[in-house]
Parts: C-alpha cells; sequence; structure tokens
C-alpha cells in the first residue's frame, strides 16, 4: 500500500466529511445552541422580573401593613376617643340625676317643714284657742277676743 494514496484518500475523505458536517450537522446543532442559548436568556430575564417582582410584592406588603397598622391606630384611638366621651357623658347624666334628687329631696324637705310650721301653727293656734276660751270664760266681752285671737292666729 502506497502511504501517499493512503493519505490523499484519507484528506479527501476527511474533507468530505468537514463538508457534509459544515452542510449538515452544523446548522442544526448551531440553531439549537442559539435556541438554547435563547431559553436560558429569556428564562435569566424572567428570573431577574420575578425577582424585582417580588421585591415590589414584599414593598407593597410591607406598605399594606404600615397602612393596616395605621388604620388600626386610628381606630383604636377613635374608640378611645368614644369610650371617653360616653364616660363623660355618663357622668353628666349620672351628675345631672344626682342634682335633680338634691333638688327633689330638698324641695321634699322644705314641703315637710312647711308641712310641720302649719300643723304647729294649727297646734299653736288650738292651744291659744284652748286658752283664749278659758280667758273668755271669765270675761264677758267675746267680740274683742274674737278679734285678738284672729290676730294671733295670722301671726302665727
Amino acid at each position: 500500500m502506497n502511504f501517499n494514496a493512503t493519505l490523499i484518500g484519507q484528506s479527501i475523505t476527511f474533507i468530505f466529511f468537514v463538508w457534509f458536517c459544515m452542510k449538515f450537522v452544523w446548522p442544526p446543532i448551531m440553531n439549537a445552541l442559539d435556541t438554547r442559548k435563547k431559553q436560558i436568556a429569556d428564562g435569566l430575564a424572567a428570573a431577574d422580573r420575578g425577582k424585582h417582582e417580588l421585591e415590589l410584592a414584599a414593598r407593597k406588603a410591607g406598605d399594606n401593613m404600615r397602612d393596616a397598622k395605621a388604620q388600626a391606630a386610628e381606630v383604636l384611638a377613635q374608640a378611645e376617643k368614644r369610650a371617653a366621651q360616653i364616660i363623660e357623658e355618663a357622668k353628666q347624666a349620672a351628675k345631672e340625676e344626682g342634682d335633680r334628687q338634691l333638688a327633689a329631696a330638698q324641695a321634699n324637705i322644705e314641703q315637710e317643714a312647711n308641712r310641720a310650721r302649719e300643723s304647729l301653727r294649727e297646734q299653736v293656734a288650738a292651744l291659744a284657742v284652748a286658752g283664749a276660751e278659758k280667758i273668755l270664760r271669765r270675761e264677758v266681752n267675746a267680740q274683742t277676743h274674737a278679734d285678738l285671737l284672729s290676730q294671733l292666729k295670722a301671726e302665727l
């Protein structure tokens, strides 16, 4: 076997193999690599977008939590304010009720005192009449004594 013929045959076969690979094998491999490269780039971009959206969602959730806490604090403050207002209204109502009861008690006491005075006046008048009657039995002028008793009764 001739070494040159073998080398030329191997060279022709190699060139044919390279041409065949470049014509039929290389383009599908390059397309597959380009497609894979694009998929990887899209995946990385999607991951970056997802990471960014996650950060935005975390910030938004934090903002929502702060807003909710602020609203809860505001509602609590309003509730405390309303409770204080209700307490003040109850105190005012109790004070008014106490004043009303005090006025009623004072009026009742005054009424009882007036009744007692009237009762004492009547008793004193009865005693005065009894005394006057005894005096009249001894003295004869009834008209003068009746006038005196009327004046005494009016003064009492």
